[in-house]
């Protein structure tokens, strides 16, 4: 009949469109537009999305991209997506990055990735993960970020092509979509194709193309009838007649991946291609699809049947003894099966197998009898940890069987969960647990559980860690250290949660009950640390009486000694006792080490023993500590609440140094991170506080308005201690406004909830300067007294900035020569603190008090060393009008 045989790289009809835009985007990639001139001065790279039904061609158009870049002298990565491995964390990042990493030597590896290695490696299946804490997912976003980022640079130009996106696994899914917009900046080409109806929301960056690509992904149509007349031609031969071509067009609607199937079976069949042959094709493209593949698979026989149904359960890259395995087949009969289904067009591939399509594998997945399917899932659960692939393999099918109390399934889901989480996946990881529970483990192991699920729910869902957790201790537990675990990790979720009540609750429940006195002093530690961050701690001065007393007494021996002589110290920074005796306690306190990033801790005490050295006027030691804290971040991969904690507060740092612009940035970058944790967490009340507080310094009060008001910065403040405190920056920023009786009611209400709380060092909290400041205008006699008690409060702490910062307020509300007094006094001791903006407001203040153009050109030039640009104006005016009142 003349019929050709079928070739394995097709015509792509009705593509051009799309292949326009492939071609012209490779050309900008490698530096040549389609009209041979130069493309730039650097290779661009973009993001290039094709979206359309199943079916409809996106993986033989991604073949060609594939194709045609390596031809161009690309390198090209390439992952898909599959039905069945959603549930697998990475497996499309390892597709991807595994192939250009895994086989160099450690060392190389561990050189090339740097501080990533721990990080990142177990995530892309290079190493291990180590013991401790995990990444955060926004820290192993940025590690795959940089491996990327120095693969596209280092082998450029690169092409990333991603088939199946609606597919892959969510980890993947999130980070590849967050990084894609970025393919601009690289000479990086990221090509994706999805089916829109079931592209989850996470990768919505994929329905919106960035920069140069505009507008929408590429939506594939249907091919029209002249198309499939040539497809079939170019299979079957060109003595195909137009009847017989449109019909294989009606009967398979333009799908491209039907009608390739159809000319197939046309040419199986020996069929005539002709309009006699016509009325035959219906039939046969029913057998293509659904139902009617199902019955051909059939007439294959049991043992392909049992095969086909052993690959569907496995999903991609299947090895045929896996497979068989899996079957129960042995291997002769498996190797005859694998034949069947590939001479049938439902597998292909040797060494390892494939579906011919996706929609084979799927329709093959669903025909499985339930009963068999979940049975098939725990043999291949079985199969592939006797394979040597570990419990993380195994898990996935796990999730599909049913609970039946089997305590190696426990043990399996356990472990798997385990890697997942120290890789950094707590979602799945919590699957996994989850699932544990459902089967369920043995009584004596629901505690350990609950206690795991916990763990790992901690940083997406905390307030289902606390049902977790709280879940674990109604069960009986027989190790007391783990229940001592539990009951520290519930606390650390309720403080973190904005519930500092609970969580020194829970604490002071179970030190009634726990007998090891070194347990107690470590729940004791943390008790005391949640109180000291309780806005409304009941008996603060009986608390800070107590942690006096137990600080005072102890060594410093261990980390929890540690704990409470840093505790000690921030205690007498918030009281406002001598800088030096705080001192002498932070020294204790670092004596023995004091890592930002310890085990099992959290890292607040550090930060505040750090932040004790800034309010004493040493802030290069709180730099110092601060530095070697963000690179305990930054190793442990911890990017975003850590990190945005630290980086904040170092713009305070730098805020109360003087040095304004500096902190801007990092208030900036801190708050770029809060807002990755979520409005209204701790970490997002400090970035703003501080923000709006630099702002203010630098003389803009309408942004730091606008920035409060975007924010939301405003009551109800938290329950929780933030500094600077929230209520005092705003009743500053109220101030700053114009509104001084709004602003006194602010900081009075600031100061009713602080005073009881023996909280009267200025220097932490200036609610009294700011204060009397506002009351000047309709009390002034009220201010004074404000000020001079504030004032009190600062020389017994000692700090030569607090003092100065109190006189200068003091001087600001009095008059005459007490306000001259007042002013050379701050002058003199700002000069011998850290405090440069202070120090130029009281030398412009005071310059203009004597109109005194040396004291105004030292304060103009202090001001613009701060960058504080509405007091360097103010100082170019007065020092404009003192010498034209000279002249």
């Amino acid at each position: 009949m003349g019929q050709r045989v079928l070739r394995n790289r097709r015509t792509l009809y009705e593509r051009d469109s799309e292949l326009a835009a492939v071609d012209e985007a490779l050309a900008e990639l490698t530096g040549l537009r389609t009209d041979g001139a130069a493309a730039g001065d650097r290779p661009l790279g973009a993001l290039l999305a094709f979206a359309g039904r199943a079916g409809i061609g996106k993986t033989t158009l991604l073949a060609e991209v594939r194709r045609r870049a390596a031809a161009g002298g690309c390198t090209v990565l390439s992952a898909r997506g599959g039905d069945q491995e959603q549930r697998v964390a990475f497996h499309v990042a390892r597709q991807l990055l595994q192939p250009r990493l895994a086989g160099a030597p450690e060392a190389e590896l561990r050189a090339s990735l740097g501080s990533w290695y721990d990080i990142v490696g177990p995530a892309l299946g290079l190493c291990a993960p180590t013991e401790g804490a995990p990444p955060d997912q926004q820290g192993l976003r940025d590690g795959l970020d940089w491996v990327l980022t120095h693969l596209a640079v280092r082998q450029a130009p690169m092409v990333l092509v991603l088939d199946d996106a609606h597919w892959a696994d969510p980890e993947s899914l999130g980070w590849l979509a967050a990084f894609a917009p970025r393919a601009e900046q690289l000479p990086l080409l990221v090509v994706v194709a999805y089916r829109p109806d079931e592209l989850p929301e996470h990768a919505d960056a994929f329905r919106g193309l960035p920069g140069r690509a505009g507008g929408r992904p590429h939506g594939l149509e249907p091919l029209s009838a002249d198309a499939v007349a040539g497809l079939v031609r170019e299979s079957l031969g060109d003595h195909a007649d137009d009847a017989f071509c449109h019909e294989c067009w009606a009967v398979t609607a333009g799908n491209p991946f039907e009608a390739v199937e159809l000319t197939a079976k046309v040419h199986d069949r020996g069929l005539d291609p002709t309009e006699a042959g016509a009325p035959l094709l219906r039939d046969l493209a029913a057998a293509v699809k659904g139902s009617g593949l199902i019955a051909r698979l059939e007439r294959l026989g049991p043992s392909a049947v049992r095969f086909a149904w052993a690959c569907a359960v496995l999903g991609t890259e299947i090895h045929p003894a896996l497979a068989a395995a899996v079957a129960g087949l042995g291997h002769e009969e498996a190797a005859d099966a694998a034949d069947a289904l590939r001479g049938a067009r439902v597998l292909t591939g040797a060494e390892t197998l494939e579906f011919v399509h996706p929609l084979i594998a799927t329709a093959v997945y669903r025909a499985i009898p339930p009963a068999t399917r979940v049975a098939l899932h725990g043999q291949a659960a079985w199969c592939v940890t006797d394979d040597g692939q570990g419990a993380t393999a195994a898990a996935r099918h796990l999730l599909e069987t049913h609970p039946e109390g089997d305590t190696w399934v426990v043990r399996q889901l356990r472990a798997a969960a385990g890697e997942t989480l120290r890789a950094g996946a707590p979602d799945t990881a919590c699957a996994y647990l989850a699932r544990a529970l459902r089967e369920p483990p043995p009584a004596d192991q629901r505690a350990a559980v609950l206690h795991e699920l916990g763990s790992a729910s901690l940083l997406t869902e905390p307030a289902t860690t606390v049902n977790h957790l709280r879940a674990a201790l109604q069960e009986p537990i027989a190790e007391p250290a783990l229940r001592h675990h539990i009951v520290y990790r519930l606390s650390q979720v309720l403080a973190h949660s904005d519930r500092l009540a609970e969580a020194s609750e829970t604490l002071a429940r179970e030190i009634q009950v726990t007998g090891d006195a070194r347990v107690r002093l470590r729940m004791l530690s943390e008790q005391f640390m949640w109180d000291a961050f309780r806005a409304d701690e009941p008996d603060h001065p009986s608390r800070s009486r107590r942690l006096t007393r137990l600080a005072d007494r102890l060594r410093g021996r261990d980390l929890t000694e540690r704990y409470v002589i840093g505790l000690r110290t921030w205690d007498a920074i918030q009281r406002g006792e001598p800088a030096d005796v705080a001192l002498h306690h932070a020294e204790r306190a670092l004596a023995g080490g004091l890592g930002w990033a310890e085990a099992d801790r959290g890292f607040e005490v550090p930060v505040l023993v750090a932040l004790a050295f800034m309010y004493a006027d040493r802030p290069d030691r709180t730099e110092e500590l601060f530095a070697a804290g963000i690179a305990d971040f930054e190793q442990q991969g911890w990017r975003s609440a850590h990190l945005s904690f630290a980086y904040t507060l170092l713009g305070y740092v730098r805020y109360r140094r003087g040095r304004l612009a500096e902190a801007e940035e990092h208030a900036r970058s801190g708050l770029r991170l809060a807002e990755r944790v979520g409005p209204g967490t701790p970490a997002h009340w400090y970035a703003v506080g501080i923000l709006v507080q630099t702002l203010l310094a630098r003389g803009r009060t309408d942004e730091a308005a606008r920035l409060a008001e975007d924010h939301a910065f405003r009551e109800p403040f938290p329950a929780a201690v933030v500094f600077p405190d929230a209520q005092t920056v705003y009743g500053e920023l109220l101030l700053a406004r114009g509104r001084p009786k709004d602003a006194a009611a602010e900081l009075a209400a600031a100061g009713r909830r602080l005073e009881p709380r023996g909280i009267r060092n200025p220097s932490w909290c200036p609610w009294q300067l700011h204060l009397a400041r506002a009351e000047a205008h309709d009390a002034p006699e009220r201010a004074l007294t404000t000020a001079l008690a504030a004032l009190t409060h600062a020389r017994r702490f000692g700090a030569p900035s607090a003092i100065g910062q109190a006189l200068r307020t003091a001087a600001e509300v009095s008059s005459g020569e007490a306000r001259l007094a007042y002013l050379r006094e701050s002058v003199a001791h700002l000069e011998r603190s850290p405090a440069a903006y202070e120090l130029a407001c009281a030398l412009v203040t005071l310059g203009t008090e004597l109109h005194d153009p040396d004291l105004l050109r030292r304060g103009l030039h202090t001001a613009e060393h701060c960058a504080a640009d509405g007091l360097a104006k103010t100082a170019r005016t007065e020092l404009a009008t003192t010498k034209t009142a000279t002249l």
